[in-house]
């Protein structure tokens, strides 16, 4: 039985950014078992990247941008959902794991619906989504 894997949406820029980064890798640190476990993960993203923007169905999952609204204070926090191994690709914007507390209690929603779940401190974290959109 074969493995369906998603494709990760990413600006053009973004796959600049790890196509340089994973040829820096291998030419730098060829005997460095860290290097190859980096030039792997490269790779492996590249493989599933789908350049442009992704489709706008509203729905919470990896490749969107997400604002979400916390219970406690009212406060506000947009991130990309997807994969950590983006972070710092796409310039300054957050990226927050769908493996992460908050990526598994909100993937699936859309605006408007209310999640919950325990922070790793414990703490039960409330809120509910205000956007999600294709990250461009």
């Amino acid at each position: 039985m074969s493995v369906v894997e998603e494709p990760i949406w990413l600006t053009q820029d973004a796959l600049r950014h790890l196509e340089e980064e994973l040829d820096a890798v291998v030419r730098e640190g060829a005997d460095d078992d860290q290097a190859q476990a980096r030039a792997i993960e490269l790779r492996g993203i590249i493989r599933r990247a789908q350049v442009g923007t992704r489709p706008d169905d509203g729905v919470v999952e990896p490749g969107m941008r997400v604002t979400v609204e916390f219970a406690a204070d009212g406060s506000h926090d947009t991130f990309l959902l997807g994969s950590r191994a983006l972070l710092g690709a796409d310039g300054d914007v957050a990226v927050y794991s769908p493996e992460s507390p908050l990526g598994q209690a909100i993937a699936g929603l859309l605006p408007g619906d209310r999640f919950e779940y325990r922070a790793p401190n414990g703490t039960a974290v409330a809120g509910a989504i205000v956007a999600a959109v294709p990250h461009a």
